[in-house]
């Protein structure tokens, strides 16, 4: 039978369970304005933390604004194991549509926005984005650098990156998370996951499951089958197994989805069953 580790230290301090949960669907459709159902967005967040969830990860521009504000409307005064980890660095004009700004103002308005609305003095966990190809990334890492002095950011990560990109984040600061699109079929950025792991820096990967070759959805179904589970909860189950310093945030507005996301920590993979998932090329 394949274990895994059940917790990580982001910034080896703060210890959360590696299943937590992604704060962009409990938005408007296209990511924008407030849910359809604000009160069941509320419960899908009290329900989180109660099935122990202690890892939620948002941004200011989801809504924008709006996962945010939730998030404290629910759940402040947060528990004391509870981590937050929100980012900086898009603009939204629009259901779907995102722009980036990674200049120095346009941070300091975002992170001051993303304190009152989180209703705290300190960012745990705060993350750039994306790095701007119209801003130097100097300037933006400079800045992060300077709020985590100041004490309004604790821990400073990354989104979107390469290894060459994160280690020149690393001159200015230590780099505690990356969150780049990975699953069980798309292995893009498997030297990202290498580097991160060899530097205990946590890797959040966002689209668990692309599902968009058929023989991976055969793959998944057959060992779904075996263990009477979904094809998404072998996908997410795949990736706690894959590296211990993989930490998930699946995203749903639904109450019922999210048991059913929290159910994947109950499988427990066996050796064959890692074996022919590790097969599926990305």
């Amino acid at each position: 039978m394949s274990t895994y580790q059940k917790t990580f230290a982001i910034g080896k301090d703060l210890i959360v369970n590696r299943l937590g949960f992604g704060a962009m669907r409990i938005t408007g459709n296209g990511i924008w304005g407030p849910p359809a159902d604000k009160n069941e967005a509320i419960r899908v967040l009290k329900t989180a933390i109660e099935l122990g969830v202690n890892f939620i990860d948002t941004a200011d521009s989801y809504g924008p604004n709006v996962s945010e504000e939730l998030i404290a409307e629910a759940l402040f005064p947060y528990p004391a194991e509870l981590v937050i980890g929100t980012k900086g660095g898009l603009l939204r004009s629009g259901p779907g549509h995102w722009h980036q700004d990674s200049s120095p103002a346009h941070f300091e308005e975002a992170l001051n926005g993303s304190l009152k609305r989180l209703r705290t003095e300190q960012i745990e966990l705060y993350q750039l984005h994306r790095i701007d190809a119209k801003v130097p990334a100097e300037k933006t890492f400079t800045f992060l650098k300077q709020a985590q002095q100041d004490g309004r950011i604790k821990h400073i990560g990354l989104s979107e990156v390469t290894v060459d990109q994160i280690k020149h984040a690393q001159e200015f600061f230590d780099v505690v998370s990356v969150q780049n699109m990975y699953s069980v079929d798309n292995r893009k950025w498997e030297p990202v996951l290498q580097y991160t792991a060899s530097q205990h820096i946590a890797f959040i990967p966002f689209y668990p499951l692309s599902a968009g070759k058929v023989g991976v959805l055969e793959t998944l179904q057959s060992i779904a089958g075996k263990h009477g589970a979904t094809v998404h909860q072998i996908a997410l189950s795949w990736l706690l197994h894959h590296s211990d310093n993989i930490l998930l945030i699946p995203g749903t507005s639904s109450v019922a989805h999210l048991e059913e996301n929290m159910q994947s920590l109950k499988i427990n993979l066996t050796v064959d069953d890692m074996a022919a998932l590790d097969k599926i090329s990305g």
